[in-house]
């Protein structure tokens, strides 16, 4: 059964309008100088794949030319988030006043092709793992005020994410840790009597010791951090399903089914959202 996926229009409208604001705030001059002199303003175009992906964007590609253009300009789809596409495929039917299309491409555009670009790039490390039963997962490293959108492309590319922000889950880091002169049980013990229940306690470890430190402090979810493969599969004997086991660092193509192979629950790098290339998609008109 399909996953659908969700984007709230209420959450993605505010980044859409003043993505519009930055790129024609005082109009689109070229557009509009055209539009003033001929007569006709309806145009059709298809959104076309120029090369082989995972579709991602939809939602917010039909806000852009709602907001835009209203009731103006018409969207015929083709594929939905999550869906295959491969070079030459016509994704979506785009018809209606010329001046709002030419106007919202290049923005409509940017958005769908490097959504599509984390979700093809996500499916492709969470194939490599499929067969394991571990998840590949996001970080925080997102460009800023972009992380709705590369939270939900990472959605759409493996159904799987790490926590949204700071307020999801209580994650001690070194630099966290070193508050209380280096003692995982005494962070993991302090942080425990002012959150609410309902919250999960992630510890850092880059070593066998602090994994050690972490299971007698309860942690519920142990991160196993910049560790090499030897190590890590050390570490989840000793950890043996007392908490949930998260591998990071240095992660990539070639070496997460490795990794995966070594009993971790889940695997997170930053690599499926900044090292991910953006998918070649295009406004074709029909002449």
């Amino acid at each position: 059964m399909k996953t659908k996926y969700w984007l709230n229009n209420f959450a993605i409208d505010d980044f859409i309008v003043s993505a519009l604001k930055e790129d024609m705030y005082y109009g689109d001059i070229t557009t509009d100088a055209i539009c003033a002199v001929i007569d006709s303003k309806v145009f059709e175009v298809f959104l076309t794949s120029r090369s082989d992906g995972i579709f991602c964007g939809r939602p917010v590609f039909e806000r852009v030319f709602k907001i835009l253009a209203d009731d103006k300009v018409k969207l015929e789809f083709y594929f939905d988030d999550g869906d295959k596409i491969l070079k030459g495929d016509k994704i979506a039917k785009i018809s209606g006043d010329a001046r709002q299309i030419l106007s919202g491409e290049r923005l409509a555009l940017n958005f769908v092709q490097k959504m599509s670009g984390i979700a093809t790039y996500t499916r492709k490390f969470q194939e490599k793992i499929e067969k394991y039963n571990v998840n590949i997962v996001d970080t925080r490293k997102n460009t800023p005020n972009f992380r709705l959108f590369e939270k939900y492309s990472v959605k759409v590319g493996s159904n799987r994410l790490h926590r949204f922000n700071l307020s999801d889950c209580v994650m001690l880091k070194d630099n966290h840790i070193a508050l209380y002169n280096g003692s995982i049980e005494k962070t993991v013990e302090a942080v425990r009597s002012q959150i609410s229940h309902t919250h999960k306690i992630e510890v850092e470890c880059d070593t066998k010791e602090q994994v050690l430190a972490a299971i007698k402090a309860k942690a519920d979810i142990i991160m196993l951090d910049n560790m090499d493969i030897d190590e890590m599969a050390e570490c989840c004997k000793i950890i043996d399903k007392k908490a949930l086991v998260e591998a990071s660092g240095c992660v990539n193509l070639d070496n997460v089914e490795e990794i995966a192979k070594i009993g971790v629950d889940v695997i997170s790098t930053s690599a499926i959202v900044t090292k991910a290339p953006t998918l070649d998609l295009a406004f074709d008109y029909l002449l």
